[in-house]
């Protein structure tokens, strides 16, 4: 399947709440407001498109950033320089397609060109085990650094892929 990967742009706002509301339960939910104040931070904001519509996105965030997030912060205390990947979304009937890696692979590219030597990301292993991700992860060479409570009931895999 083909896919076009592009920058976003505010008219894809609505697209990509839904997106993101579709998987709330392994992502932090967001509003139109918490999405334009993530989106002027950004590093990396890209859609993908096929059939005619947004099917995902991506949202990267350098470590100088100023981003709020919990586990964003906590590479921050722990690493002087990475990408953070706060979300890849695909759409359910478009997994399966290499979409999560061609998204990845543009966060490896912008990190190759601004000399960036980790990407870092999290994935949710309570109280739902995101085993999709997990192994998603693994084989694109991620690796387990640390865990974290977050919110007081989730907790999450701390992970990084050394470039």
């Amino acid at each position: 399947m083909d896919f076009d990967i592009r920058p976003a742009k505010v008219q894809d706002y609505p697209e990509i709440l839904r997106l993101n509301e579709a998987d709330v339960e392994m992502l932090s939910p967001m509003d139109e407001e918490i999405l334009c104040r993530m989106a002027e931070l950004t590093e990396l904001f890209q859609v993908a498109e096929a059939d005619g519509g947004i099917v995902g996105f991506q949202m990267v965030y350098r470590e100088s950033s100023g981003y709020w997030s919990e586990n964003y912060t906590w590479f921050c205390e722990h690493y002087p320089k990475f990408l953070y990947v706060d979300r890849i979304v695909v759409a359910g009937e478009y997994r399966k397609y290499g979409l999560g890696k061609k998204l990845y692979e543009e966060v490896f590219r912008l990190a190759e060109k601004s000399d960036v030597p980790m990407i870092a990301a999290e994935i949710d292993i309570a109280p739902k085990y995101n085993a999709p991700s997990i192994a998603f992860h693994e084989k694109m060479g991620f690796h387990e650094v640390g865990t974290k409570l977050f919110k007081g009931r989730i907790t999450v895999s701390l992970q990084v892929k050394e470039l």
